[in-house]
């Protein structure tokens, strides 16, 4: 009978701190704490249902910064994101992420526990411009760039990032693909497809899953990386790989909140 329940109505687990003080909130007040460009709506999305989301999204985007150790303006990229819920959306996607506008779309009913895959998405569009020296299409991923041995600006925040790339991508030595990207390759190959070992996907993927493993909890930001058929087909990193970027990016992300506060 769960499956009756539209998705955006059964439960979704999470251990983290009361946010809301038990106090419901709107997708206004997201807008305004946070700092997001806007926050629009679907016609579909029954009152009943946007009350609902938004406090999901409240609840998961505050243990988003609670696990990066950032302020708010970083959960909005510097207010330039923009998020839509239950409205449009691409053919056999639950969730999106649109560089032209800088938009992150979730599904009414098919959307929760993408949101940390989608989000660095996002933060991967925006960083690129950060990151690297070189003049690169306004549309551009700094994961793909990097790989395209874009020149790195000189930081010491692009360092944790730099370093974060050269796990994600290569092997040990540095000299080919490892094996996480080597699998999605292959995945993708015997497929027919292009999708999974693309640039910008191996870094969302490897992002939720090493998300997914820490302490706080919160299904409805992400979910699905540790038993489901895409992890037991290895399509997400081993674990070892896993803790070197949770390295990587936790301690770029408590060093730039830190930079902010």
């Amino acid at each position: 009978m769960a499956d009756l329940v539209p998705r955006i109505q059964q439960a979704y687990f999470r251990n983290g701190p009361e946010h809301r003080s038990g106090a419901d909130v709107s997708f206004l007040d997201i807008v305004k704490i946070f700092g997001f460009q806007s926050i629009k709506i679907g016609r579909w999305v029954t009152a009943a249902e946007q009350q609902l989301a938004a406090n999901l999204f409240f609840d998961a985007l505050s243990d988003l910064m609670l696990l990066l150790q950032v302020p708010q303006r970083v959960i909005s990229l510097n207010q330039s994101l923009s998020l839509n819920f239950g409205i449009g959306g691409q053919q056999g996607s639950c969730a999106f992420y649109q560089p032209q506008g800088r938009l992150l779309a979730l599904a009414k009913n098919a959307g929760g526990g993408s949101l940390a895959h989608e989000w660095f998405h996002a933060f991967d569009h925006y960083i690129c411009s950060k990151l690297f020296t070189d003049e690169l299409p306004i549309t551009a991923f700094a994961s793909s760039s990097w790989l395209n041995n874009a020149t790195v600006s000189p930081h010491p925040l692009n360092t944790y990032l730099d370093q974060s790339f050269a796990a994600l991508f290569l092997s040990a030595t540095g000299t080919e693909p490892n094996s996480y990207v080597k699998t999605s390759a292959a995945f993708d190959q015997s497929h027919g497809i292009y999708y999974y070992a693309k640039p910008e996907e191996l870094a969302a993927r490897a992002f939720e899953h090493m998300l997914q493993q820490q302490q706080l909890k919160n299904s409805f930001l992400v979910s699905g990386t540790l038993k489901s058929k895409a992890a037991k087909a290895g399509l997400y990193p081993e674990q070892a790989l896993s803790s070197v970027l949770a390295q990587h990016w936790l301690g770029y992300f408590s060093l730039l909140g830190r930079a902010l506060s």
